[in-house]
C-alpha cells in the first residue's frame, strides 16, 4: 500500500513520516521522498540550475515517480535517483530500492499530481502556520543545503509562497486526513497510526 503525505515546506512531513515509520518494523515500511525525483538538470549550467523553481510541479519527474511506484506495487525493485540540492541536479549513482508492505511517499507536491495520487491508498496533508514553516525552512536550508539567509528569504518570497498558494494548498482538498501542527497534535497522529494499522491487517 502507498500512503501519500503532503504539506507545505517546513510543515513537519518528515517528522510525521519518522513517527509512523518507527511504529512499523524495518521490513514493513519504505520511505520515498519526492525530492529524489527532481528532474535531471545536468545539461544546464550551475547558474541556470540555481534559477529553477523547485516548488513548481514542472520541476519534478512525476512520470518516473509514477512508473517506480507502479513497479513497487507489483513487487519489483527500482533504481531510485539520487538528487543533490547543492549541485541542483541528479548524481550519477542510483539507489536500488526493494518493495515493502507499506510505502510512505512524502513531499510538498505528492497530492498535486493526478497519476501519482491515483496509486495512493491513503492521502494525508500536514498543515502548519506559515511563519513556523518559514523558520523551519530557513534553519534547514542554511544548515543542510549551504544557502544564505538572504537566498532562502528571496526564494520564499518569489517562489515558495506563491507556489504554495497555487499548487500545494489546493492539493489539500484531495487529502483523506488533515493533520494540523503534526507532532503538536498527538490525537491526529494517533488516529493516522490506527488507520495505517487497519489497512495493513
Amino acid at each position: 500500500m502507498i500512503i501519500g503525505i503532503a504539506g507545505g515546506t517546513g510543515s513537519g512531513k518528515t517528522t510525521l513520516v519518522t513517527k509512523i515509520a518507527e511504529k512499523l518494523s524495518q521490513d514493513e515500511v519504505l520511505v520515498i521522498s519526492q525530492d529524489s525525483y527532481y528532474k535531471d538538470n545536468a545539461h544546464l549550467s550551475y547558474e541556470e540550475r540555481c534559477e529553477i523553481n523547485f516548488d513548481h510541479p514542472n520541476a519534478l519527474d512525476f512520470e518516473l515517480l509514477y512508473e517506480h511506484l507502479k513497479a513497487l506495487k507489483k513487487g519489483q525493485s527500482i533504481e531510485q535517483p539520487v538528487y543533490s540540492f547543492i549541485e541542483h541536479t541528479r548524481m550519477k549513482e542510483t539507489l536500488t530500492i526493494s518493495p515493502k508492505k507499506v510505502i510512505l511517499l512524502e513531499g510538498i507536491l505528492v497530492l498535486a499530481n493526478t497519476e501519482v495520487r491515483s496509486l495512493m491508498d491513503a492521502k494525508i496533508f500536514v498543515d502548519a502556520d506559515s511563519d513556523e514553516r518559514l523558520i523551519r525552512r530557513l534553519k534547514r536550508d542554511v544548515a543542510d543545503r549551504g544557502r544564505t539567509v538572504e537566498e532562502v528569504l528571496d526564494r520564499y518570497q518569489n517562489t515558495m509562497k506563491p507556489m504554495h498558494e497555487a499548487f500545494i494548498e489546493p492539493s489539500k482538498s484531495h487529502a483523506d486526513l488533515i493533520i494540523p501542527h503534526n507532532e503538536h497534535n498527538p490525537t491526529a497522529v494517533l488516529l493516522f497510526e490506527k488507520i495505517i494499522m487497519q489497512l495493513i491487517d
